[in-house]
């Protein structure tokens, strides 16, 4: 007999279900100690970033481990790419957005794994992160720069009077950088997962299995794609903002 949610649906599988953070114990309702499945792999993401950046370097071997390789590949990676759009003064920022880089990685490689949660695929865990960063840059704008940080809205090689205009345009492209920056990080990661639990309902119909099943492993290649990538996007970004703050001048 269809449950009451598949009367009003129409659909016998929801793929929005995986979604729903509920109790790790008992089915009550959820408040803000209440410990969660998304509490579950947060701290399952925050135990596998230890295992590989501190425990997997901790030897420091001179012909280094698959572990050390892996730890030092990433750490060289975020170390260039902050170097590269910031300048050696963005370095000493390092720490935080690598934690930044290392925290969205593993979330989304271990939502991957069957039965897992996606903590990342929730705007409420993206919006935070990207708040974060939207804050700090602007504060860092203001303490090192002072009203000089206006000059990031003040487009001087523009025409003298398109130079409001494009002001306007900027300040509202500024307040927007915390929502796309949250949202594309969620939006793709939730599609992905979402996408890939109506192939698994699909094949449970014997005549379209196959192509189901093929579905299946096409989207679950494209999502260890997308891990990596929106982990690079969000980053990216972050250190595009971080520049912007260090060096205002349009």
């Amino acid at each position: 007999m269809a449950t009451e949610t598949e009367a009003e649906t129409g659909l016998a599988f929801h793929p929005m279900e995986q979604f729903e953070v509920t109790p790790l114990f008992g089915d009550g309702a959820v408040h803000w100690y209440t410990p969660t499945n998304a509490t579950l792999w947060f701290g399952i993401t925050l135990i596998a970033i230890i295992a590989l950046l501190v425990f997997g370097t901790r030897g420091r071997a001179v012909i280094p481990s698959r572990v050390q390789s892996i730890a030092e590949m990433t750490y060289g990676m975020v170390y260039k790419m902050i170097e590269d759009i910031c300048g050696k003064e963005g370095l000493k920022f390092f720490p935080y957005i690598m934690t930044l880089f290392s925290f969205i990685v593993f979330a989304n490689y271990l939502a991957l794994i069957p039965k897992s949660f996606s903590t990342t695929s929730h705007i409420a865990v993206t919006a935070v992160l990207a708040m974060f960063v939207f804050i700090g840059v602007t504060v860092l704008g203001f303490v090192r720069n002072g009203t000089a940080f206006f000059g990031l809205f003040w487009v001087k090689s523009a025409p003298l009077a398109l130079r409001p205009v494009l002001a306007l345009i900027e300040v509202i492209s500024y307040f927007v950088r915390p929502v796309s920056h949250s949202i594309r990080l969620a939006g793709n990661v939730m599609a992905g997962h979402a996408v890939i639990k109506v192939f698994a309902a699909f094949a449970a119909i014997i005549w379209i299995a196959p192509l189901a099943i093929l579905g299946i492993i096409g989207v679950y290649a494209l999502e260890v794609l997308v891990c990596i990538i929106q982990a690079y996007v969000f980053t990216i970004l972050t250190c595009v903002y971080l520049n912007d703050a260090l060096h205002p001048a349009h």
